[in-house]
């Protein structure tokens, strides 16, 4: 017989798991793309300012529903700053506890986690904050409540939340230097039947395993899994991406019945959609835009997955194809390699790695390709790929490989000195 400690101790076991498995099957995978986006920044604000990192990233995700509201888009404003009276930078109109309030617009993403930082910083009635330790992120959250920052009284608890479920706190750890983010898991995307993937941030080789799975290997040499594409389910009706108007239409929909039904004309649903004019009913379930998709993309960049083609990267991120294409140095036959970042707003530092796959049998024209890619990808490999940090200038990064800027800006096509965090660069491996 099991004795009753035993059997205690089995229940509380079983119920921990339980939760743990439930909590990581109800993960936003949205969410999930917004953390691994801004948790490096969140950590190099934190060690700048000392605003704890898990709280950044909680405050980001609910003040731009994880960078998908028209405020954030039309903006880059990530923590729904206003614009008070001392701002004199650009700004935007933007309806919030009252109608048309004046909110402060930025250059791009990071210059709103500074100033956000610098904010919170500078003004007095934050300043007990400061005192708190790091870690208790439930401090913080209920301290922006007491301090006025927002309006809503269940902030502190939507916090508090978005921390707990998504790990938030490790974050915190990492600014801190109690955790090292190459070792840890620090958030988890559901990849199908319900199977939590672990993620981590930093990035290297990737190869297929036997298994058919895309790793990815780390600078400390780890490697990790990347994830296939997301199950992701769209509201019924129409909704909105990128800010344009799309339906989530299902496998056999007539697209001359959706053109009646949403009056739009025909012709447009092709051309909007990228689609053969001779298609008259979806072979299977997918976005169908009501709009033209934008040129640009809401988000920076998007990290590709096994499984993904260029035309529903280009359907899920709202992004007209002929830019994505031209943004990444593409052609629309071209696959790109897992864990490669495609970017949506603007030119790509370089073409990113393409993928090699070998079928059993590969005609002429597969063959050629995969011989151009094998190509394309060699000269590559003649490069190193540098991420460029904040405050990092052309100047910084010729002297840290000892190079020339005029080099770096050939090898990169670069038509100015001009950097952006997250930008990768090509520089030349010395022989």
């Amino acid at each position: 017989m099991i004795s009753r400690s035993k059997l205690f101790l089995f229940i509380c076991t079983f119920w921990i798991f339980s939760v743990e498995v439930q909590a990581q099957e109800n993960l936003n995978p949205v969410v999930v793309e917004y953390v691994r986006t801004y948790s490096d920044l969140a950590v190099k604000e934190m060690q700048r300012t000392g605003v704890p990192a898990s709280i950044k990233l909680a405050q980001g995700i609910l003040e731009t529903e994880a960078g998908r509201s028209d405020l954030v888009r039309r903006s880059n404003n990530h923590f729904g700053i206003k614009c008070k009276s001392w701002w004199n930078g650009e700004k935007v109109y933007h309806d919030d506890d009252e109608q048309g309030e004046c909110f402060r617009k930025y250059a791009e993403a990071y210059d709103s986690w500074k100033d956000h930082s610098d904010y919170l910083k500078s003004q007095p009635r934050y300043a007990f904050l400061f005192e708190l330790d790091p870690e208790d992120y439930k401090g913080w959250a209920k301290g922006l409540k007491k301090a006025g920052y927002a309006t809503n009284p269940k902030y502190p608890q939507i916090l508090i939340k978005y921390i707990e479920l998504y790990h938030l706190d490790d974050y915190t750890m990492i600014a801190m230097g109690k955790k090292k983010s190459s070792t840890e898991f620090l958030a988890y995307v559901n990849v199908g039947e319900n199977k939590a993937t672990p993620v981590k941030t930093s990035t290297g080789g990737v190869v297929t395993t036997a298994e058919g799975q895309s790793v990815i290997t780390n600078n400390s040499g780890q490697t990790e899994v990347i994830p296939e594409i997301q199950q992701v389910t769209y509201p019924e009706g129409e909704f909105k991406i990128n800010d344009t108007r799309v339906i989530y239409a299902n496998e056999g929909s007539s697209l001359l019945a959706i053109a009646d039904a949403y009056r739009v004309r025909l012709k447009w649903l092709y051309e909007f959609n990228e689609l053969e004019k001779n298609t008259e009913v979806l072979e299977k379930s997918q976005l169908i835009f009501l709009q033209r998709k934008r040129r640009q993309g809401s988000k920076e960049f998007h990290i590709y997955r096994k499984g993904e083609t260029l035309t529903d990267i280009s359907q899920m991120e709202g992004l007209r194809l002929e830019n994505l294409l031209e943004y990444n140095y593409l052609k629309a036959e071209m696959i790109p390699a897992p864990g490669e970042k495609l970017y949506l707003k603007d030119e790509a530092p370089a073409r990113p790695k393409l993928a090699a796959v070998v079928q059993n049998s590969v005609g002429e024209q597969d063959l050629a390709m995969l011989n151009n890619v094998q190509q394309i990808n060699a000269a590559e490999e003649s490069y190193l790929r540098h991420t460029v940090s904040p405050k990092e200038t052309l100047f910084s990064v010729s002297k840290k490989y000892q190079v020339s800027q005029n080099q770096i800006r050939e090898w990169n096509k670069l038509n100015s000195g001009e950097l952006k965090i997250g930008q990768e660069l090509l520089i030349l491996k010395s022989r």
